[in-house]
């Protein structure tokens, strides 16, 4: 099973990011009782230059070919998590939310 993990990284440490993947990681592997293959959509050597949708445009790359999309805490405070998560409901990816509060 693929799993992209869809998290909002904006000002936020690499560390961080890192942290919050993890955490995420472990709970749905508490779910899904099996091994899941996490899509890496971390680009930490992503071009210098690099905007936001260019970002976004490999994000839904990466999404097209995951079986669960899970969210993090805090996803619909952010357009680029909200846009995953639309393509997600709107292609049949199932969709997993963070129950952190």
């Amino acid at each position: 099973m693929k799993v992209f993990i869809s998290q909002p990284m904006r000002d936020k440490t690499d560390e961080q990011i890192k942290e919050e993947r993890a955490k995420a990681v472990n709970r749905i592997k508490e779910t899904y009782n099996e091994d899941v293959e996490i899509i890496d959509s971390f680009f930490e050597n992503a071009p210098h230059d690099a905007k936001p949708l260019w970002f976004l445009g490999k994000s839904l790359e990466l999404l097209a070919n995951a079986d669960i999309a899970y969210f993090c805490k805090d996803w619909d405070k952010y357009r680029g998590c909200r846009i995953e998560n639309t393509c997600a409901k709107e292609y049949g990816i199932k969709v997993m939310e963070s129950e952190e509060e």
